[in-house]
């Protein structure tokens, strides 16, 4: 039986002023580091969504204005072992990127269903580790786009 999840999700990169990014390990996926990401639930806006996933995955709470919307998003193909989540014939995802800075000491509480472990690493070493070439490439953005709003 097909899914309902829609394919439409959020990449969150969360990062200190020093530009370490903070990176999740995937619990069905033990080496599988990567961002915040997650798809939209029903009436949900982007933001919103990018809100509640940083809260349900890293314990963050966040105001949608720290948020920084990147009006950048990557269409990618769903991996066949997540295409039941979806609908019948779905096989793409359009995400679109996020970023939030923190502080460095910001305390982080996982959500041990989604995620083994995390840790905060420079950008090269995190790009260098995520799964996802999206998330990678976003990642090596980073730092052009923060000396842009500086």
């Amino acid at each position: 039986m097909p899914g309902t999840k829609k394919p439409v999700s959020v990449l969150v990169l969360i990062h200190t002023p020093a530009l370490e990014i903070l990176l999740l390990e995937r619990a069905s996926h033990p080496g599988f580091w990567q961002s915040v990401t997650g798809s939209l639930e029903e009436g949900e806006t982007l933001l919103a969504a990018a809100c509640r996933e940083v809260r349900e995955e890293t314990g963050i709470a966040t105001a949608p204005e720290a948020l920084r919307d990147w009006r950048l998003s990557n269409c990618f193909e769903i991996f066949a072992e997540w295409r039941h989540r979806y609908p019948e014939g779905v096989t793409h995802n359009l995400e679109h990127v996020f970023s939030l800075c923190v502080a460095a000491d910001t305390p982080v509480t996982i959500a041990a269903r989604e995620h083994l472990n995390y840790c905060w690493l420079p950008c090269r070493e995190a790009a260098a580790r995520v799964f996802s070439w999206s998330n990678r490439d976003a990642i090596l953005m980073l730092p052009q786009l923060q000396s842009e709003a500086d």
